[in-house]
């Protein structure tokens, strides 16, 4: 699996002092987790910030500070909900010695026949798995290959999966992967006519549609 390596600064501003890290184009993160004391860090935020764009949750990522290399997983992504930019990032201190879990995204390949053939729709159940293993046998990616949907109604479901070697599967194996289902069908609205309702003993206003209003005035009846 590919490995990144990021580079990072041991930082003192805590709390609300982190905004003026952020005004100076930092990044605060924190590193925590197997071995080690929480260590809070600064990291150059357009830098880091093209760099995760390729970075996935099972991805190693080394973390280079004040001198020491420390393998970890991200396992946070703050982002601001306004505008979008990211804020804060947790990473997690791992051995690779000791095996670990965690999730890993699934990645659908492929075409499935049912689609262009019958118009079916694709309908996903799950968007990662849960696994153990060693961190260098961690994969960045499972391919789930959905060319043989063939047919409405086909699906895959996690046994059907061939796991990486040296990866075990910690989800169920019952778990649907992907369904394919007919397309929905709009309802049609029904024209609706509209009733006139009079009140008793009133009659409906009559209207000589064959002369014209100055025949009627003139009192030509």
């Amino acid at each position: 699996m590919d490995e990144f390596v990021l580079q990072a600064d041991k930082r003192e501003a805590i709390g609300k002092k982190v905004k003026g890290l952020r005004r100076e184009g930092k990044l605060p993160a924190i590193i925590y987790g197997h071995g080690i004391d929480p260590i809070p860090i600064s990291m150059d935020y357009r830098q880091t910030t093209r760099s995760l764009s390729s970075i996935t949750s099972s991805s190693l990522v080394v973390v280079e500070v004040g001198g020491d290399k420390i393998t970890t997983l991200i396992r946070d992504r703050q982002f601001d909900p306004v505008t979008g930019n990211l804020l804060h990032v947790d990473f997690l201190s791992i051995s690779m010695t000791e095996k670990l879990r965690t999730d890993v995204g699934l990645d659908f390949v492929g075409d499935a026949p049912a689609v262009k053939n019958f118009g079916g729709v694709l309908v996903t159940g799950l968007e990662a798995l849960e696994v153990e293993c060693f961190p260098q046998d961690l994969p960045d990616k499972i391919d789930v290959d959905i060319s043989v949907l063939e047919e409405i109604g086909d699906s895959l479901y996690v046994r059907d999966l061939t796991m990486p070697e040296g990866v075990e599967l910690i989800t169920s194996e019952d778990e649907m992967l992907i369904l394919v289902t007919t397309p929905a069908v709009e309802p049609v609205e029904e024209e609706v006519e509209e009733e006139v309702e009079f009140e008793e003993g009133e009659e409906p206003e009559l209207v000589d549609r064959g002369r014209d209003e100055e025949e009627i005035e003139d009192g030509e009846a």
